[in-house]
């Protein structure tokens, strides 16, 4: 489809080229949470194939190798997995851009509450705890990464036991 020649392996002019077609990502990528893309620190054929390379294959390895060649310490392997990780980056992260931090799809906690419903985790529902020295009750905050700061994995030995993996 595209020569040797063809502008879209040039990277300095590839996303304006691409975007003349891929309109849906050039609108992706205005988004607050973004790859740097626009900012010309990195281009289409980073992550993608250009056309006519491998028509079957737009993205040039799995989705996952693809993110680790830039994210490798969200590789693993890891003590403790977190099965997403090892499954597909794009369950929790859209590729091209989004309004949530670190490119999520969607807001804590619902984007974890979307695979760990359980209703018997205390920030499943907004409560109060005591905050501790104070004797005052405050609500208790609904952020996972509050306390599962190694979402991606953990080599950590401390917190090992079920339901506490994660937790730093």
């Amino acid at each position: 489809i595209h020569s040797s020649h063809d502008k879209t392996r040039d990277k300095r002019e590839q996303t304006e080229i691409c975007f003349n077609c891929h309109k849906q990502q050039r609108s992706q990528l205005h988004r607050p949470s973004h790859h740097p893309v626009l900012e010309g620190e990195m281009a289409c054929s980073d992550c993608h194939n250009v056309h006519g390379d491998n028509p079957m294959q737009l993205v040039k390895a799995s989705t996952n190798e693809t993110c680790y060649t830039c994210h490798m310490e969200k590789r693993g392997p890891f003590l403790h997995n977190h099965q997403p990780v090892a499954e597909d980056c794009g369950i929790c992260h859209s590729a091209h851009g989004t309004i949530t931090d670190n490119l999520l799809k969607y807001r804590q906690p619902y984007l974890c509450q979307g695979c760990h419903s359980h209703t018997r985790h205390p920030t499943s529902s907004p409560s109060l705890v005591t905050a501790p020295g104070s004797g005052r009750n405050i609500p208790q905050g609904r952020g996972c990464v509050n306390c599962h700061t190694n979402i991606h994995g953990s080599n950590s030995t401390q917190n090992a036991t079920p339901g506490t993996r994660f937790v730093r």
